[in-house]
């Protein structure tokens, strides 16, 4: 069954002329902003020569503010050169076109007139210090035209008709994608559509953990080895790779999404932090799935603030010793291998005395969850991302061999983890696109099943017209997730884009689940209905791998500090 817009003619809306050098000139319009809006800001930040942390913290809506002008400025970049890319290749429909234009033509609007930080937080430009004169020379005439007849109810309706059929062929624009890349995309696809999405819902509701069956499953198809190095046993593929399968398993079940992360995580620290031998030995069975790890770094009243940890390990011959606790460990009952951040100096404070360790442990059962010697653990019950469930853990002389020292040095372990979060913050931008892309998919099919007044309510522009943003937005998000994980792959710094990727994919998700379930309406607020779900497993988005307010605050340090 399609149901097309009635507003979304054959002819379509008006597509801008010359668009690609409007949006090309409109990017440097927005550059010439945010340059305006980093000295308003370095003004009120900057003291003797160097940012001030207590002033940030002051300025925090100027601050933030300006991280998020610098996000959609290097979006919009990046969504530029997808379309010209496609243009290039012969593969800029009109689909495509028309996306391209909404994109620009909302994201120029906010940063004129105020951006979304929150759902209920409006940075404007004066928030920055920002006088009429900076907006002023933001409103180019390229900017203008974009403004005008960028996202309009129109353009809306006819995006709304093209992506109508997207449920059924899974195709809502051409993503720029090499033939690999898509490959693997379809691959993942099959596996998410024929082994997830009928069990997805299920699991949820019964708060039940991912059977292992489907993690084998998984481990066979490579999700566990997919960026580690051939000699190690994976598959050697980059951060892009990790990017589309992040993707396609999430929109399937953020769970499933998510049961590669803590392989990540340890896989990456210790190709970046380990001795050979640590890498001879872990590498090759965390890629082969025979070894699941999780990553126990948070405890109860530091949150972010990981220079305050508090939990020991104490030297004791050829053994480390812990105590403390620790909380949030996701999958911690399952796994054999912890990633643990402990705090080896206790005369060292803040970051100094940490060390990361490369701990075993038993994998636990549904009877007995942790019956490792020295640990103990206690389920948090959540909202959403469940499948492998949130742990509590208490460490009282737990044993860590002293060859699980990463880098057999003392006092590194905060750097160590420093070193992951590129790739942390890139995969998590990935899981929120997958949640962002299901919740669309189902607003869509349930707008395109459900009949009110006598006809199915995605007739009406306030339906589709949610879902055709949803669409355009997603692949904002997309563009600049891409984007950083090619320059991971390239081997360059990407802590700011990675930030920026993860700060807007997880906005983006939160808005697609909100308005997704809007659409469902009563029905979406029922358990019954799987974006019920997907709104609970959005929310966690803004809060894990770095608080949105803790991400902005990263990305506008950043900011400030290139190009003085």
């Amino acid at each position: 069954m399609s149901a097309t817009p009635a507003a979304a003619a054959d002819s379509g809306p008006a597509i801008l002329d010359n668009l690609l050098p409007t949006c090309a000139a409109a990017v440097a319009a927005a550059d010439t902003l945010v340059e305006a809006a980093k000295q308003s800001v370095r003004a009120r930040v900057v003291q003797d020569g160097r940012v001030d942390g207590g002033l940030l913290e002051a300025n925090q809506y100027a601050v933030h503010g300006l991280a998020w002008l610098a996000t959609y400025a290097e979006c919009l970049r990046e969504f530029h050169g997808w379309a010209e890319t496609l243009s290039g290749e012969g593969k800029l429909g009109e689909l495509e076109t028309l996306m391209l234009q909404a994109g620009f033509g909302e994201y120029l609007g906010q940063m004129a007139g105020g951006v979304p930080m929150s759902q209920h937080e409006v940075v404007r430009p004066a928030d920055m210090g920002l006088d009429a004169g900076a907006v002023d020379a933001l409103m180019t005439a390229e900017v203008r035209a974009l403004i005008a007849g960028g996202n309009t109810a129109a353009v809306r309706s006819r995006i709304g008709g093209l992506i109508a059929d997207g449920v059924d062929t899974g195709e809502f624009g051409e993503l720029g994608l090499d033939e690999t890349m898509a490959m693997v995309r379809e691959q993942f696809r099959r596996f998410a559509e024929d082994r997830v999405v009928p069990n997805a819902h299920d699991w949820h509701s019964k708060d039940e953990l991912i059977p292992m069956d489907v993690v084998t499953e998984m481990s066979e198809l490579g999700v566990f080895g997919l960026t580690i190095p051939e000699e190690y046993g994976g598959l050697g593929m980059g951060k892009t790779a990790m990017c589309v399968v992040s993707e396609e398993l999430s929109r399937s079940y953020i769970g499933v999404g998510s049961l590669g992360t803590r392989s990540e995580i340890a896989a990456e620290l210790i190709l970046r932090g380990g001795t050979e031998e640590q890498k001879q030995k872990w590498l090759p069975l965390i890629a082969s799935g025979e070894v699941l790890p999780t990553a126990v770094f948070t405890e109860p009243n530091t949150g972010s603030d990981l220079g305050s940890l508090r939990t020991r390990a104490v030297k004791d011959g050829d053994v480390y010793k812990v105590t403390g606790n620790k909380t949030w460990i996701t999958h911690a009952a399952r796994t054999d291998l912890m990633t643990l951040l402990a705090r080896t100096n206790p005369d060292q404070p803040g970051y100094k005395g940490l060390s990361m360790f490369l701990a075993e442990k038993r994998r636990g059962s549904d009877d007995d969850p942790f019956p490792t010697d020295g640990m103990t653990g206690g389920e948090i019950k959540v909202l959403g991302y469940r499948g492998m469930k949130e742990y509590e853990l208490a460490f009282d002389g737990f044993e860590v061999k002293a060859e699980n020292l990463l880098g057999q040095e003392e006092g590194n372990g905060f750097k160590q983890l420093m070193e992951t979060f590129e790739s942390a913050r890139i995969q998590t931008a990935a899981r929120a696109l997958g949640v962002a892309q299901c919740a669309m998919e189902l607003g869509l099919r349930y707008g395109r099943e459900r009949i009110q007044f006598g006809k199915p309510i995605y007739e009406f522009p306030r339906v589709h017209g949610k879902v055709a943003w949803m669409a355009v937005e997603i692949m904002l998000a997309r563009q600049l997730s891409y984007f950083a994980a090619r320059q991971k792959d390239s081997g360059r710094r990407c802590d700011l884009e990675a930030g920026m990727a993860k700060l807007l994919a997880a906005r983006v998700a939160w808005g697609c689940a909100d308005n997704a379930l809007q659409i469902h309406g009563g029905n979406g607020y029922s358990e019954e209905f799987p974006i019920s779900r997907v709104l609970c497993d959005a929310r966690i988005l803004n809060i894990f791998e770095g608080a949105a307010e803790i991400q902005a605050q990263v990305i506008a340090r950043r900011v400030l500090e290139t190009g003085n």
